[in-house]
């Protein structure tokens, strides 16, 4: 069964630190670009991080830019997101997608396979 698993999330305070996880099991997630997403409460799920399959290609939303490092590790069938200077407005539940080569790397529809979402919550 094709599955991509997220991990890390958490309750941190404002400026803290948070390293997500999403995990792959029954396919090769090297073969895949894998873009991370988040949906906070009463707001449209976006696209915030993306990284290709080599990792030579990164995207970020604004929002998170300088703040946030998407990277992977093919061996461990693995890709994390490394967040920090966390505000609480990072604060939604953060998402994991797998899709092929091309196209434009927030679209939501391009996506193959996604995870059940890991929650962070930034707060005093």
């Amino acid at each position: 069964q094709l599955q991509l698993v997220e991990s890390g999330g958490g309750l941190v305070q404002p400026g803290g630190s948070l390293r997500l996880s999403c995990a792959a099991s029954g396919f090769t997630l090297g073969n895949y670009a894998i873009g991370w997403f988040r949906q906070a409460p009463g707001k449209e799920r976006e696209g915030i991080a993306y990284i290709s399959t080599s990792g030579g290609m990164l995207y970020y939303a604004d929002s998170v830019k300088g703040r946030f490092t998407i990277s992977r590790d093919n061996a461990k069938n693995t890709v994390y997101l490394q967040c920090n200077s966390l505000k609480t407005e990072d604060t939604a539940v953060y998402y994991c997608a797998a899709r092929g080569f091309g196209g434009t790397w927030n679209s939501q529809d391009e996506y193959n396979y996604w995870g059940q979402g890991t929650q962070v919550t930034v707060s005093l």
